[in-house]
């Protein structure tokens, strides 16, 4: 019989310490240090669960907090298994909504599961990462089941939820199906002996509604991980792509460079805490630094590369860095800028507007000329406000508002 190969797991308390690292609430420490003192004496990871509602986002540093400590963990020597919610999914999750929402057809649900994966592999390890559908065992219920699992709760408590409560009151319909949606995701759980659930604070509800039923089916109740919804770069509201205060994790590593950069000063150690894997320790550090007076300026330069790191590779963060430096401090024009190839029949600047559209220099035509009217292109860094302004044709750069530029080469 081949023997189990023993796993090295760091010391409890530095586990929890980096666990807790950025959360908004635990349920609970000493049920943790419990789970992983078993676990290592059964020489076993804990399975961390993540539950994800297929709507596809395009994933941005707010959705990636709650991926960043899976992948701590994971480094911890835990696994995690990834639930795509594509039974679910035919109900929609009705947290925050203030109406029934629409199914998500099959073939929806599919195309966005695996859009979402593609996604969350840039972040987490997929070697340490196991991928289900909930409809592999939600599906199999029959009525009898459905029955029991209902009975495990109360209407009294469903109405608890501030969506479902404030639709009750409003006298606006909730579906009866709406209800199941908890119970669903709680069963997961259940299912795949969730020893962690992860969810932002907008999910306490539904992660807590696992841990009742873990106990109500006689098994070890799982820890509830709440973390904190991040801000965008406004500093005030929550990231989000509508707001466009966000940061994508797929933007080129010089766009996200500066967007760090733009965040208030007072959100430099939440981001740390949040959108890094960097130690609670160095942390403190840093936080020691900026009550001792240092520049926050240095700290965010610091964070900036450390985010951009993240995401892309070592020369894309040197030269997100050079180009900062130069566009943005100095006031010089890159190297490194997108070209567009023209017909020397190409003078003005409104024959070209044809073409930065086409290659998504400027999202339309009517932006592009408001942009010119109110004083916000320059061309070889002359200002220009007339469109029959003529372009010199051997050299042409162009500066489109206060950060992109375009070179115009003409044959």
């Amino acid at each position: 019989m081949k023997e189990s190969i023993q796993k090295e797991f760091c010391p409890i308390e530095e586990q929890i310490k980096i666990i807790k690292k950025g959360a908004a609430e635990l349920i609970s420490e000493d049920e943790l240090k419990e789970k992983l003192t078993k676990a290592t004496e059964q020489n076993r990871s804990l399975i961390i669960k993540l539950g994800l509602d297929p709507s596809a986002p395009d994933i941005h540093l707010g959705h990636a907090v709650v991926l960043r400590k899976i992948k701590q963990m994971q480094e911890l020597g835990h696994e995690a298994i990834i639930i795509i919610g594509d039974f679910t999914g035919k109900i929609g999750d009705p947290t925050g909504k203030s109406k029934t929402r629409k199914p998500l057809t099959d073939e929806q649900v599919l195309q966005n599961a695996k859009t979402y994966t593609e996604q969350i592999f840039k972040i987490i390890d997929p070697s340490k990462t196991t991928v289900r559908f909930n409809s592999e065992w939600l599906s199999k219920l029959n009525f009898s089941d459905v029955i029991q699992l209902a009975a495990s709760t109360t209407v009294a408590r469903l109405l608890e939820r501030d969506d479902f409560q404030g639709r009750f009151q409003r006298k606006e319909p909730i579906g009866l199906h709406e209800f199941f949606y908890p119970l669903m995701q709680g069963y997961d759980s259940v299912e795949i002996n969730a020893d962690i659930e992860l969810g932002g604070t907008d999910q306490t509800f539904n992660i807590l509604m696992g841990r009742t039923l873990q106990k109500s089916m006689g098994k070890e109740q799982q820890i509830a991980l709440f973390m904190p919804i991040l801000e965008g770069l406004d500093g005030v509201e929550k990231m989000s792509k509508s707001l466009g205060n966000y940061i994508g994790i797929f933007e080129p590593a010089e766009v996200m460079f500066k967007k760090v950069m733009e965040i208030p000063d007072h959100l430099i150690l939440r981001y740390f805490e949040l959108a890094t894997d960097e130690h609670p320790d160095r942390i403190d550090e840093l936080k020691a630094s900026m009550e001792a007076g240092e520049n926050p300026r240095n700290i965010k330069l610091e964070l900036a590369r450390i985010i951009t790191g993240l995401y892309h590779t070592k020369e894309d963060v040197d030269k997100a860095i050079e180009y900062f430096h130069i566009v943005f401090q100095k006031g010089e024009i890159p190297e490194d800028m997108p070209e567009i190839k023209l017909s020397s029949v190409c003078k003005t600047i409104l024959d070209i507007i044809p073409y930065l559209v086409e290659h998504k220099i400027v999202p339309s035509g009517s932006e592009f000329r408001r942009m010119v009217n109110q004083g916000g292109v320059q061309c070889n860094q002359e200002r220009i406000t007339d469109f029959n302004f003529l372009m010199d044709q051997k050299e042409t750069v162009l500066k489109i508002g206060k950060k992109k530029f375009v070179r115009l080469i003409f044959e």
